[in-house]
């Protein structure tokens, strides 16, 4: 799939690479690159994924890496359900009304 100027799309970079880290940071994090994932509109005419490519992210700051996703979404959630919690709101409810009950 190509991606056109104008595009949405998440970048990725290696800021540094683990020697070029600071020696006083933890020992496994020096071991490890500094990595910069962004998002922002592709600058260039056309890309494929893998290309080096300049993205104008959306507050207006340009930057610029390996070209991984066209039109990138979240793909994160809150976990599957649990239904013990389900019941939690109402269980509440009718204890606060017990409770204001008594108190009247």
């Amino acid at each position: 799939m190509d991606a056109k100027k104008g595009d949405w799309v998440r970048i990725h970079k290696i800021v540094l690479k683990p020697e070029e880290r600071s020696p006083h940071l933890p020992e496994d994090t020096q071991k490890v690159p500094l990595e910069m994932w962004d998002k922002g509109f592709l600058l260039n005419d056309v890309a494929n994924i893998g290309d080096e490519v300049e993205i104008e992210t959306y507050i207006g700051r340009k930057t610029s890496g390996i070209l991984i996703e066209i039109n990138p979404y979240y793909t994160h959630d809150f976990g599957k359900c649990i239904p013990e919690l389900l019941y939690i709101g109402r269980q509440v409810r009718n204890i606060l009304e017990e409770v204001g009950e008594r108190d009247d």
